[in-house]
């Protein structure tokens, strides 16, 4: 099977022939399908004003499914993964104003912190891959931490 798309030209120069595809169908709940892009257009159309790129990819169907032709899809490109891997949520990594490298402050004592730099990889926007500079038993200083509610009467 074929998956037909369209890729905005602020993203079409991060992708190339022959990335991994994960297409999911919106009829069918719950279910991805493996596929290759195959194709990028070399040159994209106006649409709505911005232009389109489009794009191909061959899926993997699974014999125990029926896909019908012409369905609405999505398909997420996978530029990079990183499994088994120390990750850490985005909002905790600070910049430094000066060199701007990345740091977490990490708790060495009760209380006390302590500056350390970091080493950042793949980011899906949420948690971002620590290649360095932190280990897992790390704790992790929490800035603008909501504090608990006191119970009360």
């Amino acid at each position: 099977m074929i998956f037909e798309g369209k890729v905005d030209e602020s993203e079409v120069g991060k992708i190339e022939e022959d990335l991994p595809l994960e297409i999911t169908v919106g009829a069918l709940e719950d279910k991805v399908f493996p596929a290759v892009l195959d194709y990028i257009a070399p040159k994209g159309k106006a649409e709505n004003g911005a232009i389109q790129f489009e794009i191909k990819g061959t899926l993997t169907k699974q014999d125990d499914i029926f896909i019908r032709a012409g369905l609405s899809a999505n398909a997420s490109i996978i530029l990079d993964r990183a499994d088994s891997v120390i990750a850490i949520k985005e909002a905790l990594v600070q910049f430094d104003e000066e060199t701007k490298k990345p740091f977490v402050e990490v708790m060495v004592s009760d209380q006390k912190f302590e500056r350390r730099d970091l080493e950042l990889g793949v980011s899906d926007g949420i948690y971002v891959e620590v290649k360095s500079g932190l280990d897992e038993a790390d704790a992790i200083k929490v800035w603008n931490a909501l504090a608990p509610e006191e119970s009360g009467a």
